[in-house]
């Protein structure tokens, strides 16, 4: 409502909360002023105002009154407004506070310890072949007789000679057969292996199948030590059992499962595979070992996310249909709700009549099974440092499990609700930190790269309503559906579930992805827009006092909606499925391009997310004091792992990438050393304004308002400046009036919104 009353001068007031007392004071002269003036209004025909207004007696000064009485209250409700809002707003000291305890914080925190050995513990391999050695296999037994120094050798230089590898071997053939099982156990002796190898005889075999449980059955019994074990299975035929091949019963013996001499049923043999952590691989030479592949690979899904058929088996189509498990594909990134046996493997793979292929795939088989188990291995010691009272892995990491211990949440399962009034149910007020992505040029990368400090944060205040049922958890965090007060982004709230991370860990994971945007905005600029990347911003939430009882530290991501892809991991795996996708190859590049950019110094790998946005990425640092509370930092271990399997694609030549695996065996490296003037980089690119946003948006499509010089935006944030638009009373003028404002402005920039318009703001008040 406008109003003409007029207002006393006074100086600027101060944003903290001493200036109480100057509001008050300014109260009192409006109220004072408003019941002078409303009184006065009309009464020069009056002889004796105190008379009238005690006796009361004519309904001209009975209405002047009521009207007198409401101007009141409303000029109250107003003050009381203006002293509500400003006891509640955030001082620039107050503020530079916050952030210097924040960072102290930091500084102040146990990190979790980068596992001394960890990437020669990963790829340290327990190796077994497991070979059908009746006639038709001769030709891939002497295939492996001549591979397997190269095997070896191959697997090393892979591991950078760090790597120790003891290889057993099983030979099976079929029941009645001469030495129906030969063996030998683990040995780390190259000669010992040939010469078992030179023993073996492709002969034997009556019926098609062949004694393949027995084989497994011996491999069992072998003397498994290493964290890598893995199984590499060499066969023409299916074992003996109807249910585990297509031949039909007059093609087998023992066709009734379980009446083979030893009683030998394939589910105890793979669950105790499965509970020795012992990765498998098939190599598929025709189509009668289908219905085995296909069967033990449902046994391995129960218990583990990345089981992989080959496409030439006829049951493949099925295994892609089939619903097994419960992993949650969530923003946060990939999420298991399985133990340790989640991240072992299973794969087909196609050998085929070209057994000149079998040292390939053997090779390719260990360095993902070396990246799968060092990836749990880092995260399980970071948990396990961060948990009180446990005890840390051992040399052997024999103890290499998920602590999933948390509380199982109930989860929703409907879509969300966004227009739906009452649907975000529960409201949060909380202290906000986020960073300030402003990329200037080539002087801003190099600056977050040179120190901790150079990475801006600001506070604010926020109001938050959300949804109090999550949508998706994983072992330490919740997920559910979030909009701030001033804006209708679709937002995601995530909460710990359980203690060992506070908000100095959630800063620090906050700070690396504004770092991975920075390193990002360069490399969109060098590769064009069909390989471009961007990351999501972060933005860390403490409760305030009010906000409801229990509710800890949390932080606030935009929602990614769609299909969502892992790229690689950060311990070398990578996601092949999709190695012809632009965007898998961008992936790869640009870790690699971080590495090569900051001279050895980064790398950023586990790169998720949905099409071109990326999320919760990992950031191994040369210097442990770099991101040290990020528990996916692996520091050098992590430079090795990803060199161990990075193949440079032509996104990689085209930026003239020097640096290589073949560098860490001398430890000289070689970076290209001029890199394009990126001085006009923020002419080609800008990120939207909105600081819980901040997408990269080019400058062509970027959205500019006059209103608001200097600022750019992207579509979705664009029409909220001024969908969110208020009315507010200028109270730095001799006369108070309205002047508009748009909410989301100040909360998009983690600013409280004036108390005077534009023009008394610069010229009188600065408020």
């Amino acid at each position: 409502m406008a109003s003409n009353y007029p207002l006393p001068s006074c100086s600027p007031m101060s944003r903290t909360r001493t200036s109480l007392d100057d509001v008050q004071s300014l109260a009192d002269t409006m109220l004072h002023a408003s019941l002078g003036k409303s009184c006065s209004k009309g009464d020069s025909d009056l002889p004796d105002r105190g008379l009238l207004l005690t006796s009361a007696t004519t309904s001209r000064t009975r209405e002047r009154l009521r009207l007198v009485e409401l101007e009141r209250d409303e000029m109250r409700h107003l003050i009381s407004h203006l002293k509500h809002e400003d006891a509640s707003r955030l001082s620039t000291t107050e503020a530079e506070l916050r952030i210097l305890q924040l960072k102290y914080d930091v500084t102040k925190a146990v990190a979790p310890p980068r596992s001394e050995g960890l990437f020669k513990a990963a790829c340290s391999t327990d190796l077994l072949f497991l070979m059908d050695t009746t006639g038709s296999m001769h030709p891939y037994i002497e295939a492996a007789k001549g591979q397997v120094k190269s095997i070896i050798n191959e697997i090393n230089m892979a591991f950078f000679n760090e790597a120790s590898i003891r290889i057993a071997i099983v030979g099976y053939k079929d029941h009645g057969d001469s030495c129906n099982i030969q063996f030998l156990d683990f040995t780390p002796e190259t000669n010992q292996v040939l010469s078992f190898l030179n023993q073996l005889h492709a002969t034997g075999g009556a019926d098609t199948p062949e004694d393949v449980l027995g084989g497994i059955r011996q491999s069992l019994n072998a003397k498994w030590k290493h964290p890598t074990r893995c199984i590499i299975h060499i066969a023409d035929a299916p074992p003996h059992g109807c249910t585990l091949h297509d031949l039909g019963s007059g093609s087998d013996t023992y066709a009734n499962p379980g009446s083979e001499p030893h009683h030998l049923t394939h589910e105890t043999l793979l669950r105790q595979m499965i509970e020795l952590n012992i990765n498998y691989a098939l190599l598929r030479i025709n189509n009668t070992t289908d219905r085995m592949a296909f069967t033990f690979f449902q046994e391995y899904a129960l218990a583990s996310s990345h089981c992989k058929l080959n496409k030439s088996n006829r049951y493949y189509s099925q295994a892609c249909s089939k619903s097994i498990g419960s992993d949650i594909d969530f923003r946060g990134g990939f999420i298991s709700r399985r133990r340790t046996q989640a991240m072992l493997q299973f794969e087909e793979l196609e050998l085929g009549a070209n057994y000149s292929a079998l040292q390939h795939l053997v090779v390719k088989n260990i360095t993902t099974s070396v990246s799968r188990v060092a990836s749990v291995a880092a995260a399980s010691a970071a948990r396990t440092a961060m948990t009180r009272n446990s005890r840390p892995l051992g040399p052997q990491l024999s103890a290499v499990r998920e602590d999933e211990s948390g509380i199982e949440e109930v989860l929703e399962t409907s879509p969300p609700q966004w227009d739906t009034p009452g649907w975000l149910n529960e409201t949060l007020l909380v202290e906000a930190f986020s960073t300030d992505v402003m990329v200037t040029g080539t002087s801003t990368l190099n600056e977050m790269m040179a120190h901790d400090d150079n990475i801006k944060m600001s506070t604010t205040d926020l109001t938050i309503h959300k949804r109090d049922q999550p949508f998706a958890q994983g072992a330490t965090r919740v997920a559910a559906y979030a909009r701030t007060a001033a804006s209708t982004n679709h937002l995601v709230v995530k909460s710990l579930k359980k203690n060992g991370k506070g908000m100095a860990h959630l800063a620090d994971d906050m700070r690396c992805q504004a770092l991975c945007k920075a390193f990002a905005f360069e490399f969109n600029a060098l590769v064009g827009e069909e390989h471009s990347i961007d990351f999501i911003v972060v933005t860390c939430l403490r409760p305030k006092s009010g906000t409801a009882a229990g509710v800890k530290y949390m932080s606030l991501e935009p929602l990614i909606e769609g299909t969502y892809v892992k790229y690689n991991s950060n311990a070398g795996w990578v996601n092949e499925d999709y190695s012809d996708d632009p965007l898998y190859q961008a992936a790869q590049t640009f870790s690699h391009f971080t590495f090569e950019r900051s001279r050895g110094r980064f790398l950023v790998s586990d790169l998720q997310g949905v099409g071109h946005v990326l999320t919760d990425p990992a950031i191994h640092t040369l210097d442990p004091e770099r991101f040290r509370l990020i528990e996916t930092n692996l520091g050098e271990a992590g430079f090795k792992f990803f060199f161990s399997t990075h193949q440079c694609n032509n996104i990689c030549h085209k930026l003239g990438l020097k640096s290589k695996a073949t560098m860490i065996f001398s430890g000289r490296y070689e970076f290209r050393d001029k890199w394009p003037d990126m001085s006009r980089v923020a002419d080609m690119m800008v990120c939207c304004s909105n600081k819980l946003c901040s997408k990269i948006v080019r400058v062509a499509t970027a959205k500019l308002s006059e209103e608001f010089p200097g600022y750019c935006w992207c579509d979705i944030c664009w029409p909220q400046l001024r969908s969110s638009m208020v009315q507010l009373v200028c109270i730095a003028s001799e006369a108070h009036h309205i002047f508009d404002v748009s909410k989301f402005f100040y909360e998009s920039q983690g600013q409280i919104m004036p108390r005077a318009c534009l023009k008394h703001r610069t010229k009188d008040s600065g408020i």
